[in-house]
């Protein structure tokens, strides 16, 4: 038997894959279940013909063929040789030649990932069409400006795509030939004036590109598909995936389809639509259309479309058809449908169909009203709102009492909320000013947004363009970031190159204050103040409550005041799971003791200071204790370094100087000479691994001692007056048992001499924070002593990595570009490290005592992957900011009921 060669058995694997799919003539060869291997939009575009809807024909190059080409930077001869003879069978099923003969075939490249990606990666129209293929184009339909019209798009869409040339060279010429013409719309130029764009188009293509447009049909096909494949790892898909938390590692899939024109005439249009309102979530038929137009006018905002009732009226046959074929899609997905669709004289063509994006109070409301229809069950419907979204619900509106509103313009309403920022007008100069944990609030003011904005919509509080409506791509992805967003404020002329606004006579330049509301679609003048809003919504109320049953891991908030701790329980928070004692001591009437404390020079008096904040913190505790009756209340002894209470040094060096240089009065300067020693004493060149945390308490005992106190004082007051407190106290940066041990005596000793006095004694915990990874290594040890464990993953993230905090964005933007983190990892868990660190703990914690709490009161316990992380783990507990609380007990259900929904599918199998 011969023996096989590693190219022959490489071969043989490669032609045993199918990479290629076709869908016509009613049958498809794959199914909608398929969206990992065809992506969204082809798993789509099979099902619907499957069903027997108005698909026009073609075929899907499958995921795996990007991936290869990743690999490879080339597809096999195997990809090359089932897509020609796909092709092939689309010529036959059309009676057509791709680019060639009187009636040529013409396709749309387009691609699709298994997600929802809108307009991050590419798509090229009108593919076939050259020099002699336009003119028998012109001569089939009869319309030379139709024939014409579409040559130039695929010009400037194949010279951007994939001949990577800025459209703003394309789109220079286009406009200086309207000006010339006197055109006011593209619509208005006529056949002559688009043949004379076409040269100017080509002179453009061989001066960027080098190289003449491609004739060849087939040439044109290879290298768009190869183009598709390589927008999977564009600049604006690869910030989408990150901000979305989507693999890098899918790829995206190819669509050739037969091409349908929407710009043949007045009989013929495109549009998109919904089958609910993605905004509000009401049951409506929603969405927008051009006469005479391609899909990307309307999705690029490049013209404002028209409401899709307005279809009824001008050719109802057509939008009946629609209605029903929506319908049945949305029944068929048990979703709401974001369409798109394509009318070729007269007749109805479906493109696409894909679960609808929406905002967080559009998803409740639809999830809730399928319930309602039958269509999916509770457990669903929880699935249906992603945690984040819920931030929807907390989105702020402008405050207008007593204030004199000019409002410039009125846009349409496309994403909910407020917004009040500075004008900027490009995304650059949006993440210069509130990028990288800048804190200006900006307003991208644009004619419309391109993919290439995605990085400054990001850190944007809003978004502003004068064209485009509800369904182009400035409405879209706002929704989906739940960022507030006025689109077609066609009022308001944005000239981009100057750097102005234009609207009512008035000119705005960059820098200048303005308000949206994307709930009304205002723009007004100035700088308005915000008001935040109520979670006591009755649909989302509902929505938790089905939720709730399958949540096991509890929900904290963290908070320092009592105001705080109010607002947190109103979002359903369960206790609280960090208050930091720290902050209570900047209030101005405390700061002066604090420092004092700090200054003194013997421990006489430092406690002559400490007794003075004494009653100060025992009020903080009670304000906590009462607004939590019923919950625990996790409090952490002070934590930072002592440094941090004083001025800075170089505010005082300063101060000194400028005194000096004025002769004041000698107590004055030698009290801040006095101050600066003991700044300079407590200088430290790394003091987040310096004299903090438990290391203050164990060299001063005597402020653990003031802080217990505070604590059992406020608990047996509070426990007086009918409270039902459970406090927890929680010494942080413990890296071994006997810093625990230490502390944990300090407390017990204090508690018991307090519930001596006061004649009473409440239940209470000794815990510790763990968040240096020695802590975790050792956690049975610590365990000893601890009674209970809250990860500070912050703090842990930093010493696990080696990093900074503060200094971190100096280079994570790098880092997140080059593809060497997928996530901030002070936002996002990391699970390999960090994660295995916690893992540890908890594991070796549990061992030394079976019955520890753990929880987790970093950041991380407000987003929705870490709290997931922290289910699997088995934790009892997270805690995160209280505006964070509702996305956290979301998250949580989730991880529950999709280990249950998972459970039950293996138990089928």
């Amino acid at each position: 038997m011969a023996t096989e060669t590693l190219p022959e058995i490489k071969a043989e694997r490669a032609s045993a894959t199918q990479y290629v799919y076709f869908f016509g003539g009613g049958k498809a060869d794959g199914s909608g279940t398929m969206k990992d291997v065809l992506g969204g939009k082809g798993a789509g575009l099979a099902e619907m013909t499957n069903a027997g809807l108005p698909v026009p024909p073609g075929f899907t190059i499958q995921t795996e063929a990007c991936r290869e080409y990743m690999r490879q930077g080339s597809v096999s001869e195997e990809v090359d040789r089932q897509m020609n003879a796909a092709l092939a069978r689309l010529e036959q099923l059309q009676r057509q030649k791709l680019g060639a003969g009187d009636n040529p075939l013409l396709v749309s490249v387009r691609s699709g990932a298994k997600f929802s990606m809108p307009g991050m990666m590419d798509t090229i129209l009108n593919l076939g069409l050259n020099e002699r293929s336009v003119e028998a184009l012109a001569r089939k339909a009869n319309n030379p400006r139709f024939a014409y019209d579409s040559y130039r798009r695929l010009i400037q869409m194949f010279g951007n795509v994939v001949l990577e040339i800025e459209k703003a060279a394309f789109e220079e010429v286009f406009e200086a030939k309207k000006k010339q013409k006197r055109a006011r719309l593209d619509t208005d130029l006529d056949a002559r004036a688009l043949q004379e764009v076409i040269e100017e188009y080509k002179k453009v293509v061989k001066k960027h590109a080098k190289r003449e447009f491609p004739q060849d049909a087939h040439e044109q096909l290879v290298m768009a598909r190869d183009a598709v494949f390589r927008s999977w790892n564009n600049d604006r898909a690869r910030h989408y995936r990150r901000m979305n938390n989507i693999s890098d590692d899918l790829g995206t899939a190819v669509n050739v389809q037969a091409m349908v024109f929407g710009n043949l005439g007045d009989t013929s249009g495109t549009g998109v639509g919904f089958t609910r309102n993605p905004a509000t979530g009401a049951k409506e038929f929603y969405g927008e259309f051009l006469m005479n137009a391609q899909g990307e006018d309307v999705v690029a905002g490049i013209r404002t479309p028209v409401p899709i009732e307005e279809l009824g009226r001008i050719m109802p046959d057509v939008y009946n058809q629609l209605r029903e074929i929506t319908t049945r899609l949305e029944r068929h997905y048990r979703d709401m449908q974001d369409f798109e669709f394509t009318i070729q004289e007269g007749r109805l063509y479906m493109l696409q169909t894909r679960n609808g994006k929406r905002t967080g109070r559009a998803g409740v409301r639809v999830a809730l009203q399928m319930v309602e229809e039958g269509l999916i069950s509770k457990q669903e419907a929880i699935f249906r709102v992603e945690p984040n979204q819920l931030y929807d619900f907390l989105v702020p509106g402008l405050d207008e009492k007593g204030v004199k509103v000019e409002v410039l313009a009125t846009g349409l309403p496309a994403s909910p909320g407020a917004a009040v920022g500075q004008i900027v007008f490009t995304a650059d100069e949006a993440v210069a000013k509130a990028g990288h944990g800048k804190k200006t609030p900006v307003i991208l003011v644009r004619g419309e947004t391109t993919p290439e904005d995605i990085h400054g919509m990001e850190v944007a509080a809003g978004i502003l363009t004068s064209r485009g409506g509800m369904t182009s791509h400035a409405a879209v992805v706002t929704r989906g970031m739940g960022k507030c967003c006025v689109a077609g404020a066609g009022e308001i002329e944005v000239d981009e190159k100057a750097r102005e606004m234009r609207v009512k006579g008035q000119v705005f330049k960059e820098g200048d204050w303005l308000s949206l509301d994307g709930t009304t679609g205002r723009v007004i003048k100035g700088k308005l103040n915000t008001v935040e809003a109520s979670s006591d919504n009755p649909e989302l109320q509902k929505l938790m409550t089905w939720a709730e049953p399958f949540r096991k891991l509890g929900v904290r908030a963290n908070a320092d005041i009592p105001r705080d701790a109010i607002q947190a329980r109103a979002f359903g928070a369960e206790g609280i799971g960090l208050c930091r004692t720290e902050h209570m001591f900047f209030a101005e009437d405390r700061i002066p003791h604090m420092r004092a404390m700090i200054m003194a020079g013997e421990e006489k008096q430092r406690r002559m200071a400490l007794r003075k904040l004494l009653p100060m913190q025992r009020s903080d505790f009670l304000g906590i204790f009462r607004a939590m009756d019923g919950f625990p209340v996790t409090i952490r002894t002070l934590d930072p370094p002592l440094h941090e209470f004083l001025p800075k040094r170089e505010e005082l060096m300063v101060e000194i100087a400028v005194l000096e240089a004025t002769k004041p009065r000698a107590s004055k300067l030698r009290e801040l000479k006095t101050v600066l020693r003991r700044v300079e004493e407590l200088h430290e060149f790394n003091p987040m691994l310096g004299h903090r945390g438990c290391r203050l308490g164990i060299t001063y005992p005597e402020i653990t001692e003031m802080q217990a106190r505070a604590i059992f004082e406020a608990a047996c007051a509070a426990a007086k007056e009918g409270v039902k407190v459970l406090p927890e106290i929680m010494i942080p940066l413990v890296g071994t048992v006997k810093e625990m041990a230490n502390q944990k005596e300090i407390v017990v000793r204090v508690a018991g001499e307090v519930f001596a006095e006061k004649e009473m004694r409440v239940e209470y915990l000794v815990g510790t924070m763990i968040e240096l990874p020695r802590a975790a290594l050792v956690a049975d040890e610590i365990a000893r002593e601890a009674e209970f464990f809250s990860y500070g993953t912050n703090d842990l993230t930093q010493t696990t990595f080696g990093f900074s905090r503060d200094d971190i964005n100096k280079f994570l933007p790098a880092y997140l570009e080059l593809g060497i983190f997928k996530q901030d990892p002070f936002a996002v868990v990391d699970r390999d490290g960090v994660g295995q660190l916690m893992r540890m703990g908890l594991e070796k914690g549990r061992k030394t005592r079976p019955n520890l709490k753990v929880g987790i009161c970093g950041e991380h316990g407000g987003d929705p992957s870490s709290v997931e992380f922290c289910h699997q783990l088995g934790m009892n507990y997270v805690s995160c900011s209280p505006f964070r609380v509702l996305t956290a007990r979301l998250a949580a259900a989730q991880a529950a009921a999709g280990e249950k929904l998972k459970g039950e599918a293996g138990r089928t199998k």
